[in-house]
């Protein structure tokens, strides 16, 4: 973990839910998280996983939005009550709760793709990151090389 408690998190990893809702994080991110992270439900349709440090530094920023009339009380509301704190396990395990499990597609014994997005891990159903993986892809425009 570097000096902030903060991770960074990179890669893509295919895994699969057991029957219990659990879900083995990548040995990569299993240090970087210790045992407690947070995990939101995504707008985008997945679950976003992140440290303790940088959850709680987020919800300090939201905190002085609402203070200061940059954010509403539903913004803070909306992050607080989509958001849970999850136990890493000894085997690097996280629960996924079946409410979060439905909300981002995800079925037990199901697979599922864990992509890391520097600040945190998200959680997708591989049919939806295959979507929005390549609307990024279109999103940015390629740069063209004028040597050929």
């Amino acid at each position: 973990m570097n000096g902030e408690g903060r991770g960074v998190f990179v890669g893509v990893y295919d895994r699969s839910i057991d029957d219990n809702g659990r879900l083995g994080l990548p040995a990569p991110f299993r240090g970087e998280l210790g045992d407690r992270c947070y995990a939101t439900l995504d707008p985008q349709g997945c679950i976003t996983v992140r440290t303790t440090a940088a959850f709680e530094a987020e919800a300090a920023e939201i905190i002085e939005s609402v203070k200061s009339g940059s954010a509403t009380p539903g913004q803070r509301r909306a992050l607080a009550t989509n958001t849970i704190a999850v136990s890493v396990d000894k085997q690097g395990r996280i629960t996924i709760e079946e409410k979060a499990r439905e909300f981002a597609g995800l079925t037990t014994g199901g697979q599922v793709t864990i992509v890391g997005n520097l600040a945190t891990i998200e959680i997708w159903r591989p049919s939806r990151y295959t979507t929005v993986a390549g609307e990024d892809l279109v999103a940015t425009t390629p740069r063209q090389w004028g040597d050929e």
